[in-house]
């Protein structure tokens, strides 16, 4: 059974950075210090296996009274494909400071499926979203 806890000092902030600056599409090359200054300004997410080896991560940027933002949301490979990204959407969203909020977004590439099971959907009025995008900012190669 996996274990889901928002406590930061269980996070493997280690294995966190190594995944998102080696693996993910969004991330890479992203500096350690980004890493932890993101995640002690941020609403965070671990799933851990029995053996306490942490298997997933997401985190929320959130005032916890009108928005939240879904970001850095991953399962490690060798862990995928057993519902642990479900178990991890659903403990985010049933969270008690994340309940009544006026909007939730999230960027996804691929998991549109997963998302969309939990309300999201395109957006309403794209029109009126604007964004500042830097696509390089940690000087590797990214995905668009």
């Amino acid at each position: 059974m996996y274990t889901i806890s928002t406590d930061p000092a269980q996070l493997d902030v280690t294995a966190i950075h190594h995944y998102l600056s080696q693996e993910s599409y969004w991330a890479k090359g992203i500096p350690l210090e980004t890493v932890q200054r993101a995640i002690a300004n941020s609403l965070n997410f671990g799933v851990y296996a029995p053996s306490g080896q942490q298997v997933a991560y997401a985190r929320i940027i959130t005032d916890k009274a009108t928005f939240a933002w879904l970001c850095d949301v991953f399962v490690l490979p060798a862990f995928q494909g057993q519902g642990i990204g479900k178990q991890l959407q659903a403990a985010i969203w049933a969270h008690a400071e994340l309940q009544g909020l006026r909007r939730y977004l999230l960027a996804t590439l691929d998991a549109h499926g997963l998302y969309r099971q939990f309300g999201f959907q395109d957006l309403a009025a794209p029109e009126r979203y604007l964004e500042i995008r830097r696509p390089n900012p940690y000087g590797t190669p990214t995905a668009n």
